[in-house]
């Protein structure tokens, strides 16, 4: 599996956050990558429902999301999250 799709289209590419956790291809630091270009994609969708647009592909929940990362940082990874509509705090 490509890295470079993985991190730009994760919500297509895996059906749960677990199947990132699992992926036996990649290293700790690209499952981290993978996992909060999803957070951001899921935030992005959010802001454009927000204005009015409708985002069908972004069905997973942010808990989950943020869970799986949680795993594997051993944090919150708020240093990570911008003060933006698309995860500030």
């Amino acid at each position: 599996m490509d890295i470079k799709e993985a991190v730009l289209h994760p919500g297509e590419i895996f059906s749960s956050p677990k199947e990132v956790l699992n992926h036996p291809e990649f290293t700790k630091k690209q499952k981290i990558e993978i996992l909060r270009s999803w957070i951001y994609d899921v935030n992005e969708c959010t802001v454009a429902e927000e204005e009015g647009m409708v985002c069908e592909d972004e069905l997973m929940h942010l808990d989950e999301i943020h869970a799986a990362l949680h795993e594997l940082t051993g944090t919150s990874d708020v240093e990570q999250r911008p003060p933006t509509k698309q995860g500030g705090i």
